[in-house]
């Protein structure tokens, strides 16, 4: 069985030609960047397909190197050594796997010491290991091009907070904008004296010149950093919000008022077990929801975003050529995922065609998940066939998939569910559901009922496909099979047919084609 993705058909349709077997693509199929931020240091090596990476190996350490900076002008003296440790460990880690290099940034707490130079010679010394020290300015392009990675034709504004700074930047039509930074990090408010009162005066003062410098930025807000993270996982967790999924995350300014109001009240140490947030991470909290709730009243954005995706997918996307970076993160993952995982490689292509007849007036919206699901179609087969359903639902609404909103996800993990199985009652994932309205829930049914009897008939990529014809007035359902593949159309292939059929509330019809 041919185990490549055919890519000498004529016509890809709307998504091109796959590009992950390109050679620039290969070049970044397996990528290691370290973040040394104020915070924390991290090592992330990306593998897949690189519009829309897996993370193969993520790790990090909190070292607070900002912590009493605004007092003493140095590092963390604590810090610096759990960073110098950390970078050495990952050093090794990346010769071991044979990285060419891992690409190092240092943010507002490296650039602002006094000692920031001689931890950098010292990181280089112990480790080779070369640390770029970037600008605020530098921090926010990158960010934001780490948001364009996930959103390739998002707009907005950008917020990255980190521990000894706040960034803002400006993204639409893929390009980044205007950029601006701040010292609003939580670990340089811990140090202003006067308690919240003071503290809460001066984000607001630094807060009103953002916006003056900046101007009206009413589109959607988009929160990069793990202080933002945190407060998701709280805000999750007050509304039994029920798809623990941070990407893409969604909230209003009057959910994020309630949550505020929600961590106020509770217990610190009961509510971080219940949301699973680090003890670190917590004691960060109150600061950061202090500038959150700022710039909500100031930038006063039509909704908020999540984005797990910020600085280090940013100097990935920084090395991709424009036309990955024009390319959609869904379609080129799900490429990525059959080629490496489906019984037969490229069929998905041929089985969204087959079942394209039956969702002619989709939006484009609708057509890139449909596209997505037929390439997926058919990835969870070396499950057992008792969990086929329930692993591939599980496989695509919590799985590192940029470019997907929540609910998007739910309805492709829905239709891959009925292409297993008819019925969607008496599952686990019932809560999810209701994510989607009742009519996405029919279209999601509709969608894997057709790849289940599609994916019956033909088994080759060089098959004479039969034809679906669908007449929503006429409530009538066309199968036109060639005579050449009459004996496939067995009786649990005319089941599954008849199932399609009444999921679209019509009647069938077979036409035999010489």
């Amino acid at each position: 069985m041919d185990q490549t993705v055919e890519t000498d058909i004529p016509d890809w349709g709307p998504f091109g030609k796959p590009l992950f077997d390109n050679p620039e693509a290969r070049a970044l199929s397996r990528v290691g960047v370290v973040d040394v931020g104020s915070n924390s240091v991290r090592m992330v090596i990306f593998d897949g397909a690189a519009r829309s990476p897996a993370y193969f190996y993520n790790e990090k350490v909190m070292c607070e190197l900002g912590a009493g900076l605004s007092e003493t002008g140095r590092l963390n003296p604590r810090g610096r050594e759990r960073a110098l440790a950390a970078l050495r460990r990952f050093g090794q880690l990346a010769d071991d796997l044979g990285l060419p290099g891992l690409h190092v940034v240092a943010t507002a707490a490296v650039r602002e010491a006094e000692d920031g130079p001689a931890f950098c010679k010292d990181v280089h010394a112990e480790t080779g290991l070369t640390v770029s020290v970037i600008d605020g300015g530098e921090e926010a392009r990158l960010s934001a091009q780490g948001v364009l990675l996930g959103w390739p034709g998002a707009y907005g504004l950008i917020c990255d907070i980190g521990g000894s700074s706040m960034e803002l930047a400006e993204i639409g039509e893929g390009v980044v904008g205007r950029r601006l930074t701040s010292a609003l990090g939580p670990l340089k408010l811990r140090d202003i004296k006067g308690g919240r009162r003071a503290r809460k005066a001066h984000i607001k003062e630094t807060m009103e010149d953002l916006r003056d410098r900046l101007g009206p930025q009413r589109d959607r807000l988009f929160l990069v950093g793990g202080s933002w993270r945190a407060f998701a996982r709280l805000d999750m967790l007050r509304r039994g919000y029920p798809l623990n999924v941070l990407h893409e995350y969604r909230m209003t300014t009057k959910q994020v008022h309630e949550t505020i109001k929600f961590i106020e009240k509770s217990d610190p140490e009961k509510l971080r077990n219940r949301a699973g947030v680090s003890s670190s991470r917590m004691a960060l909290i109150p600061y950061a929801m202090d500038v959150l709730a700022r710039l909500l009243r100031t930038f006063k954005p039509k909704d908020i975003a999540i984005s797990s995706y910020g600085i280090r997918e940013g100097l990935l996307y920084e090395q991709m050529p424009q036309i990955l970076r024009d390319r959609d993160p869904l379609i080129e993952a799900s490429r990525f995922s059959e080629a490496k995982d489906a019984r037969l490689p490229g069929f998905g292509k041929h089985l969204f065609d087959f079942v394209m007849p039956l969702f002619k007036s989709a939006p484009p919206a609708r057509v890139r998940l449909i596209k997505a699901a037929c390439l997926l179609h058919d990835v969870s087969w070396r499950a057992h066939p008792d969990y086929r359903a329930e692993t591939c639902f599980d496989y695509v609404t919590r799985a590192n998939l940029g470019g997907l909103k929540h609910s998007e996800r739910v309805f492709i993990g829905l239709a891959l569910q009925h292409r297993y199985r008819n019925k969607r009652e008496d599952t686990r994932f019932a809560p999810l559901y209701e994510l989607l309205d009742e009519n996405d829930q029919k279209q999601a049914e509709i969608l894997g009922k057709a790849m289940r009897f599609g994916a019956m008939l033909w088994m080759q990529n060089d098959a004479t496909m039969g034809k679906l014809r669908f007449y929503p007035k006429k409530r009538q359902l066309e199968l036109f099979l060639p005579e050449t593949a009459a004996a496939l159309f067995s009786e649990v292939a005319e089941a599954r047919l008849n199932s399609l059929a009444t999921a679209l509330k019509s009647e069938t019809r077979i036409v035999l084609k010489g």
